[in-house]
Parts: structure tokens; sequence; C-alpha cells
């Protein structure tokens, strides 16, 4: 599969970007370069290959590496406030952030 050079601007309008002739050009080949990458990635036979819940399992034991995932802080008035202390604004302990879709 490749891309033609209405696909790119079609991207392009999507994404909001205003690309100009020669950006639109090299952004066709780069993006038909890694589809060639993908498609070859994708022919590869992975039949009987088991997979990997980390890749750096094939080399060593991944499961020494992890930490076990418990609890090292107590939820506190004090130690919510100190967090809360950097919020540019926050009501009932909870952060206000800008509304972003209308």
């Amino acid at each position: 599969m490749s891309l033609t050079p209405k696909d790119v601007s079609r991207i392009a309008r999507l994404a909001r970007l205003e690309l100009s002739e020669a950006a639109q050009a090299k952004a066709l080949n780069e993006l038909n370069s890694m589809l060639g990458l993908i498609e070859a990635l994708q022919s590869v036979d992975t039949s009987g290959v088991i997979p990997l819940a980390h890749p750096l399992s094939v080399h060593e034991e991944i499961s020494l590496r992890l930490r076990e995932d418990v609890v090292t802080e107590t939820a506190s008035i004090e130690n919510r406030q100190s967090l809360m202390a950097n919020a540019p604004a926050e009501s009932e302990g909870l952060f206000l952030v800008p509304k972003v879709i209308e």
C-alpha cells in the first residue's frame, strides 16, 4: 500500500498542518517508506513464535527486575495539601483544568 499526494494533503488537513509542496513531497516519501517497513514486518511468518510480555524477557528473567506493587505512602490531609500547593487552580482537593472540549 502506498499513499498518494492527495492522501498526504488529507492527512495534513486532518492534523491541521499547513505543508508546502516540498514538505508534502517529503512527507509522502517518508510515509510510504514507513508503510513499506510495516508491510515487510507483516510478511514475516510468525506462526509458532510465542508472544513476549516484555522484549527483555528474551535475554533475562524480567520478573526479577520488577518491584512489588505495594503502597508506600499513606494518604493524609497534609500530604494532599503539599501536593496541591503547586496546583494553579483546585477545588475540594482536586485539580481544576481549563475546558478543552465544548
